[in-house]
């Protein structure tokens, strides 16, 4: 049964499914209705881009770590971009990224989930037009879903969002949700502060 994560909260991903070696993180939302003038242009669609930040002591050590639409695939091999969703529209999950849990390379510690809106400052877009965000954990193999994290705080001119991170704790691999809203413009910035 899927554990449903309250902001701040941390689950074991391999104590309680024995035998898992990786992962799927399943990224979705949706856009708020937007009110618009009879004659005002159709609002650009909003384009949230998903990344994955492999740390090493909390820091992104090189931009080799950061695997997001342009870098579809870290160089070890054990964490993939599944693609880039540019509107968010339709059910389900917008973005996955597929983390390989034995492959992770010892010298990373954790790997930061975030999401920024493309563009977010031409288009004049931020989190408080997004509904429905969620994170959610699969198992790898099976597609069965281990957790999920439903962002429910008002995040309104927040323009990137920390929304979990994975990491390593002894033997095991667990999940925090964070939930941690930023004004970052884009990914350059977002990286900074890691």
């Amino acid at each position: 049964m899927s554990v449903s994560l309250q902001k701040g909260q941390k689950v074991s991903l391999t104590k309680e499914n024995a035998g898992l070696t990786s992962v799927m993180v399943a990224l979705g939302w949706d856009e708020a209705e937007r009110k618009r003038g009879l004659f005002s242009p159709k609002p650009e669609p909003i384009d949230c881009d998903a990344s994955a930040f492999l740390l090493t002591n909390g820091k992104v050590a090189r931009k080799e770590d950061v695997v997001y639409f342009g870098n579809l695939t870290h160089m070890s091999g054990a964490v993939r971009h599944m693609g880039d969703n540019l509107t968010g529209e339709g059910d389900g999950d917008d973005e996955q990224i597929f983390v390989d849990l034995q492959n992770v390379p010892a010298d990373y510690d954790r790997i930061a989930i975030v999401v920024n809106i493309y563009q977010c400052e031409q288009r004049r877009q931020h989190f408080g037009m997004i509904k429905n965000a969620y994170i959610r954990i699969m198992d790898g193999k099976s597609g069965k879903e281990l957790c999920r994290y439903n962002l429910t705080d008002d995040y309104s001119n927040m323009t990137a969002m920390i929304f979990g991170e994975v990491y390593r704790h002894g033997s095991e691999w667990k999940f925090n949700a964070v939930g941690q809203g930023t004004t970052d413009a884009g990914i350059n910035e977002l990286i900074k502060r890691f």
